[in-house]
């Protein structure tokens, strides 16, 4: 009987996310065959109308009652918000002592657009549930920084990138109501109507997100490729802005922890804390950055993608050490939480 050779497999700590590949393959196909003349315009259009599309999505989809329900846990929610839209870009604002020897002008644009975006959800709860978390808070504060992130990211952006951004000039202003904030309030009136309609092809509708985005990055690759990006940067400057992000989420982490610690925060609250503080979303950040940087967008959401794959793989490994944590910590006889009441455990739901 002839053995079966050994099937190499990915490490289960290595979660190589498979629409990171797919987010790869579009650089690589723009790269190669990059859109120009009249379909650069074509595909641009479509550009434009997957984004107001995306953001009518996500208004029609964020549960206004659920919203503000979560309101009574509000100091969790002001702490995620404070790290997202306070402390990342006061740490986006610091990286600017490493241009240019360690990133060039147009990659710390990028890296400090990343520091702007809010939070993400889907991934925030999942780690929040296998660490064993708070996961309605993990649910609401997602919700809540998606939401001021609609209005904080364009105007931070404007204020702190300046030029790159388009600043505070009238054509960028209205460009960002047309495209963003119209269609997410369409959405949120339009709720009653068409939510029901949604949750019933949430799986279809996931891939008109996702297909969305990849067309935003397509665009986006194609017009940076016919302006010379890969001739602006270089495999050490990847390495640099790599290692750069690498510092940035192990410090946003840190923070996030203990000091939603020194907050006097319980066990499951700081596990909500640190996922959702310390994360930023791709969904949200590919279609703001196509608005706000118009033709160097292709540089500006960079930064971001990579930082992406990065958090998810980190956070991963993180996730199940803070459940292995948790095991030893009530498998302790007569062992008490924090509060002093006696453990209580609890499902991957949160209830």
């Amino acid at each position: 009987m002839s053995r079966r050779p050994p099937q190499f497999r990915m490490p289960s700590w290595l979660p190589l996310d498979p629409y990171i590949l797919l987010l790869i393959a579009t650089v690589v196909l723009a790269s190669l065959l990059p859109a120009s003349g009249r379909a650069a315009q074509a595909v641009g259009g479509a550009s434009t109308g997957a984004v107001a599309l995306l953001f009518f999505l996500y208004g029609a989809r964020l549960s206004t009652r659920e919203a503000l329900d979560g309101l009574r846990h509000w100091r969790l929610h002001l702490t995620v918000l404070m790290c997202t839209f306070a402390l990342f870009p006061l740490l986006g604002l610091a990286a600017r002592g490493l241009v240019p020897y360690v990133l060039t002008p147009e990659l710390y644009g990028g890296l400090l657009f990343l520091c702007l975006v809010p939070s993400t959800i889907q991934s925030s709860i999942a780690f929040t549930s296998i660490a064993r978390g708070n996961v309605p808070a993990a649910i609401c504060a997602g919700s809540f920084s998606s939401l001021v992130g609609i209005v904080a990211t364009p105007l931070l952006a404007a204020l702190l990138i300046g030029g790159a951004a388009g600043g505070f000039s009238a054509d960028s202003v209205l460009k960002i109501v047309l495209q963003l904030l119209v269609p997410f309030v369409a959405g949120q009136l339009l709720r009653r109507w068409v939510g029901g309609f949604l949750l019933r092809h949430k799986k279809a509708l996931g891939y008109v997100d996702r297909g969305s985005i990849l067309l935003v990055v397509y665009t986006a690759f194609s017009h940076g490729v016919t302006e010379g990006i890969w001739q602006r940067v270089s495999p050490g400057r990847l390495g640099a802005l790599l290692a750069v992000e690498a510092v940035l989420l192990a410090t946003m982490l840190a923070v996030s922890w203990y000091g939603a610690r020194r907050l006097g925060f319980d066990r499951a609250d700081r596990v909500a804390i640190q996922f959702a503080g310390s994360k930023k979303s791709l969904a949200a950040g590919l279609p703001m950055a196509s608005v706000l940087f118009g033709a160097e967008a292709s540089l500006a959401v960079l930064p971001l993608m990579l930082f992406h794959q990065m958090q998810l793989m980190v956070c991963a490994v993180l996730a199940k050490r803070r459940s292995r944590d948790d095991d030893r910590r009530t498998s302790e006889p007569g062992r008490r939480t924090e509060s002093g009441a006696a453990p209580r455990r609890s499902s991957p739901t949160g209830v």
